[in-house]
C-alpha cells in the first residue's frame, strides 16, 4: 500500500501562520528602521544606529534562541512517537535555563555596550546612537527568549497559530507606540527619537510574553513546575543547543563582518546595507515559514519512522518555498524604486540601496532551498551537520569571498556576493546529504 503523502493543507496549516508569526520579529526592526531613517533630526546616523543594534540583537537571540528549535525537535519528535509525558518535566526546565541565561546576556553586554560596538567601527554620534538604543532594546531579552522557547513548545506540538497570534499582537503593539514615542504627542508625550523606538520593541516583547505564557498555561500538558530530577532529554536538549549555538554564531560571525566592513566604508554605506539587510532578514523569516513546518512535520516523522512521507515532504515544501521566493522577486521588482524611499529619503544612500537591491532579490531562490532542508534537518535533530555546514559556508565561502571582492573595491558589491556564495554553499550540501541519508531510509 502506497504511503500517503503529507497533504498541501496539512503543510499550511502550520506553514502559513509560521509565516506571519516568523515576520512579524523582523516587521518589528523593520518599523524601527523606516521611522528612524524620516526622522528630522541626524537621520542617516539615527537609521545606522539603529541597523547595526538591529543585526547585533538578531545575531544573540538566534545564537541563545537554539533551545527553541531543540525544544521543538525532541516534543515533536515525541509527540509522533505518542511519548509527550516523557518530557512533561523537561520543558519546564528548559523555559527556566533560557531564562536563566538571558539575564546573563543582558547583563554582560549592556554594561559594555560603547566598547561591543566599537567592533562594529561605529564612532561618534552613531556609537553614541548605538549604544543608548541598545541598553534600552536589551532589556527585552529574557522576555524574548522565554517567548520563543514557549513557542518552540507549540511547534513541537504541531501548532503554529499559538505563536501567530502572539507575534501579530506584538508586532501592532511595537507599530503604534513606536509613532508615538518617538516623534511624540504635542502638550502629551515628548518625541524620544530612537530612545523611543527601543522603548517601544520592549513593550511589544513584553506583550507578546503575556500572550505567550496564556496559550502555555491553557493549551498545553505542560507546566512551570521545576523537578529537581534532571529529564533524560535534557543532555540530548542541551548538546543539540551547543551545536546550534556554534552553528548560529558562525551565521551571525558573516552578518558581523559584513556590518563592520559596510560602517568602515562610510555611514551612507552602513545606512544603505541597514535597509538591504534588514529586508533579506524579512524575506528570511517570510520564506522561513515553510522550513518552520517542515522542521515540526519532519520530527513528528522521524518519531513516528515514515520514512517515504519524509522525502515526499521535502520535495513538496521546497516547491512551495520556492514559489514565495518567486513571488517576493516580483512584487520586490516592480516596487523596485519604491522600496527604498519607504526607509530613507537620502539621495546618496537610495542610489547605493538600489544599486544593489537586486542581488538580494536574485538570491532569494536559494535561500529557499537551504532554510527548507535547515528547517528539516533541526526537525531531524541533525544538529551536529548543520553546525559544520554553517562553519565551511561562513570561513570556507563567505570569508573568502567577501576579502577577494573587498579587494576589488566592489564594497557593497563584495557583501552580497559574498551572501550570495554563502547561501549556495549551505543550500548544496543540506540537499547532498539529505538525499544520501533519508532517500536510502525511504
Amino acid at each position: 500500500m502506497k504511503t500517503p503523502k503529507v497533504t498541501f493543507k496539512e503543510i499550511n496549516t502550520l506553514a502559513i501562520p509560521a509565516i506571519i508569526a516568523g515576520i512579524a520579529e523582523p516587521l518589528i526592526s523593520l518599523t524601527d528602521i523606516a521611522i528612524i531613517g524620516n526622522v528630522e533630526k541626524n537621520p542617516v546616523e539615527a537609521l545606522a544606529a539603529a541597523g547595526i543594534v538591529g543585526s547585533f540583537l538578531s545575531a544573540i537571540i538566534w545564537i541563545v534562541a537554539q533551545t527553541k528549535t531543540a525544544i521543538s525537535a525532541i516534543v515533536s519528535q515525541h509527540f509522533g512517537g505518542k511519548r509527550l509525558h516523557a518530557v512533561k518535566t523537561l520543558v519546564p526546565q528548559a523555559l527556566f535555563f533560557n531564562l536563566l541565561l538571558s539575564v546573563v546576556i543582558y547583563l554582560s553586554t549592556a554594561l559594555i555596550a560603547t566598547e561591543i560596538f566599537s567592533l562594529y567601527n561605529a564612532e561618534g554620534l552613531i556609537l553614541q546612537y548605538t549604544a543608548e538604543y541598545y541598553t534600552i532594546r536589551a532589556m527585552g531579552y529574557p522576555l524574548t527568549l522565554v517567548t520563543f522557547a514557549i513557542f518552540g513548545v507549540f511547534r513541537g506540538m504541531q501548532n503554529t497559530l499559538w505563536a501567530m497570534k502572539c507575534s501579530l499582537t506584538g508586532a501592532a503593539v511595537n507599530i503604534v507606540l513606536d509613532y508615538i514615542l518617538v516623534y511624540g504627542i504635542d502638550g502629551l508625550i515628548p518625541a524620544m527619537h530612537l530612545k523611543g523606538a527601543g522603548y517601544a520593541s520592549v513593550c511589544a516583547q513584553f506583550t507578546m510574553l503575556l500572550m505567550a505564557l496564556y496559550f502555555y498555561m491553557k493549551k498545553t500538558p505542560f507546566g512551570f513546575k521545576i523537578s529537581r530530577k534532571i529529564n533524560p532529554q535534557m543532555k540530548n536538549l542541551l548538546l543539540m543547543s551547543v551545536n546550534l549555538f556554534v552553528r548560529t554564531a558562525a551565521l551571525n560571525f558573516a552578518i558581523y563582518l559584513a556590518n563592520a566592513y559596510a560602517t568602515d566604508y562610510g555611514k551612507n554605506y552602513i545606512a544603505a546595507q541597514s535597509i538591504l539587510m534588514n529586508i533579506w532578514l524579512f524575506f528570511s523569516f517570510f520564506i522561513d515559514g515553510y522550513a518552520n513546518a517542515g522542521n515540526a512535520i519532519s520530527g513528528r516523522l522521524l518519531g513516528a519512522k515514515e520514512y517515504n512521507r519524509l522525502w515526499n515532504l521535502s520535495i513538496d515544501i521546497c516547491k512551495y518555498a520556492i514559489f514565495i521566493a518567486v513571488i517576493l522577486m516580483v512584487v520586490c521588482g516592480v516596487f523596485y524604486d519604491e522600496i527604498g524611499l519607504l526607509f530613507n529619503k537620502e539621495e546618496t544612500v537610495l542610489a547605493l540601496f538600489s544599486s544593489v537591491f537586486w542581488v538580494v532579490l536574485l538570491m532569494q531562490p536559494v535561500n529557499a532551498v537551504a532554510f527548507m532542508f535547515d528547517g528539516i534537518f533541526k526537525g531531524l535533530g541533525e544538529a551536529k551537520y548543520l553546525r559544520n555546514v554553517l562553519l565551511a559556508a561562513t570561513f570556507l565561502g563567505f570569508t573568502p569571498a567577501l576579502l577577494i571582492f573587498d579587494y576589488f573595491g566592489m564594497k557593497l558589491y563584495a557583501i552580497w556576493i559574498a551572501f550570495f556564495v554563502w547561501m549556495l554553499v549551505r543550500s548544496l550540501a543540506l540537499v547532498i546529504k539529505f538525499r544520501r541519508k533519508y532517500v536510502n531510509a525511504a
